[in-house]
């Protein structure tokens, strides 16, 4: 039986509970795409299953996939704001103001941040790095740290993949003469926060189609942008122009780690970035790699596990500001040091997520219900530099979004959550604002700082609005799936068939590695591995 034939079938399930889901596509348009472009069918029944090729361009987006260019790239001026921010940074550089740049603690921040150092270092500028603390300040803009960048001497303050929400922290920077300019893409409200530019593809207002972007690739766009209205200008006449691709290994490393859609302009960024990442231009990340005797080409894999965890590491369990500085550092002998404490960093940030985990699931054990729409697990002293990675867990086991929040001493308590395909977490945080302190995200990931007094408004909120996107999606999105690509048999598993499928890489969210089914096989042996 066909595979297209068994998509007509009862559900089936694997073993383990989950539903075995054929991916939707139109078989025809896949077998079309195949034949036009001498492809097997398998890999022609893959592109059509992502939509690719089978839009408007039909058969050039598929070629697109297949040869990713930079060239492909929209203008970075049809995202709003950026050419203002373009403008007000060309006259920081003329007039020679102090720049400062605001980072997060996390992979995508760090890289962002890097980034934009790297660049105006580039120029002949230093920015002065700013990573709040996470324990002390928390996540994002912060009113003392508005003072603190003044008081050090910028001028304009550049944000990586925060600030949307800083209305408070913005309102303060404008009355001490500091101007903001917001490079973003968390989710955002119909009022902006005070600043000169709000760069941010995924603004309410924003009609691009680049809201996939992780933090470092809007900075990047930022980065294109100013490079080519100095080069307009006649900066580079005298001096040598930055070499821009340099800083993509950035952008891919970003972007696998902060599991954003590795679609359109990101499978662009991400393959030309990998190929960056193989010339070892970048110290730390060479660095890191090396540590982990990565001698191959560097993969998905290799940003997400191995280099990804050990950046976090500086941020959840010691200094905020390690990963920025790894990946900015020139200095070898520095970028060596940096790297044995990050993976020492690494290693106890393990064990303080263990500990935490046991905790988290043990509670979550006791309170789950198979009606419950979400997972509120709060409990006190828990480390919140590893609460995201105990929320992937325990949303793993569950199936269902969830939030582990660390009770403070002063009665502060600050969440992490990871959500479930089907569920808008940062829509359902933002529109519990009412009884948070703050908060934002992602569709599939959010942060959130709340009272201890309001922690059980937030949890009867937030599973109500979970229940309501629920119940207007087409399937149960409590019930976990295992989305299968195609059927094989065994003779058609052949090393030339994974050669043609290799063309597909790179792989990721939104873009996962092919699954395949094999019917009508018996088992003779099985062996658990690992």
């Amino acid at each position: 039986m066909s595979l297209e034939a068994q998509t007509q079938m009862e559900e089936i399930f694997s073993v383990t509970g989950k539903r075995w889901k054929i991916r939707e596509r139109d078989w025809r348009v896949g077998s079309s795409i195949a034949q036009k472009l001498g492809l097997p069918d398998v890999l022609g029944q893959i592109l059509a299953s992502r939509d690719v090729g089978t839009g408007e361009e039909g058969l050039a987006e598929a070629m697109s996939f297949l040869s990713p260019r930079l060239d492909q790239l929209p203008d970075p001026s049809h995202l709003l704001d950026l050419d203002v921010a373009v403008e007000r940074l060309i006259v920081a550089l003329d007039k020679g103001e102090k720049l400062a740049v605001f980072g997060d603690y996390d992979v995508d921040g760090s890289s962002a941040a890097a980034l934009l150092i790297r660049y105006f270092r580039a120029l002949g500028h230093e920015p002065i790095l700013y990573v709040p603390d996470r324990l002390s300040e928390g996540y994002g803009p912060n009113v003392q740290a508005m003072h603190k960048i003044k008081e050090l001497g910028a001028d304009v303050l550049i944000t990586v993949d925060c600030g949307s929400l800083a209305f408070e922290p913005f309102a303060e920077a404008k009355k001490i003469g500091l101007d903001v300019i917001i490079t973003d893409h968390h989710q955002t409200e119909p009022e902006k926060p005070e600043c000169v530019a709000l760069i941010n593809p995924n603004r309410v207002d924003e009609k691009t189609d680049c809201g996939m972007l992780s933090g470092a690739g809007v900075a990047f766009y930022l980065v294109m942008g100013l490079n080519r209205a100095l080069r307009e200008k006649g900066a580079f006449k005298e001096k040598e122009e930055p070499a821009l691709k340099n800083l993509l290994d950035l952008v891919a490393l970003s972007t696998v780690c902060d599991m954003v859609p590795l679609r359109h302009v990101n499978r662009v960024l991400v393959d030309r970035g990998l190929k960056v990442m193989a010339q070892k231009t970048n110290p730390g990340i060479a660095a890191l790699r090396a540590l982990k005797e990565l001698d191959g080409a560097p993969t998905p894999f290799d940003a997400g596990f191995v280099i990804g965890p050990r950046i976090n590491a500086g941020g959840r369990v010691a200094e905020c500001d390690l990963g920025c500085k790894i990946l900015s550092e020139d200095d070898l002998g520095e970028v060596s040091k940096l790297a044995q404490r990050l993976d020492l960093l690494n290693d106890e940030r393990k064990r303080i997520e263990e500990s935490v985990q046991e905790q988290a699931l043990n509670e979550a054990q006791r309170k789950f219900k198979p009606e419950m729409p979400a997972l509120i697990i709060a409990g006190h002293g828990w480390h919140p530099g590893v609460i995201g990675i105990v929320a992937s867990r325990v949303k793993e086991r569950y199936h269902r979004p969830t939030f582990i929040i660390g009770i403070g001493e002063d009665g502060v308590c600050k969440g992490s959550g990871r959500s479930i395909n089907g569920i808008d977490m940062g829509h359902a945080v933002i529109a519990s604002k009412d009884v948070l302190v703050a908060g934002g995200g992602h569709a599939m990931a959010a942060g959130l700082m709340v009272m201890e007094e309001n922690l059980e408004a937030f949890e009867e909120k937030f599973c109500q609005l979970v229940a309501e996107q629920a119940a207007k999606a087409e399937a149960d999105v409590f019930v976990p799936s295992m989305s299968i690509d195609n059927a094989l048999t065994p003779s058609a598993a052949t090393a030339g068939l994974l050669e043609q499928i290799a063309k597909l890489e790179p792989y990721g969210v939104g873009h996962p590695e092919p699954r395949f089914v094999f019917n009508d096989v018996h088992l003779n042996f099985v062996k658990a591995v690992g």
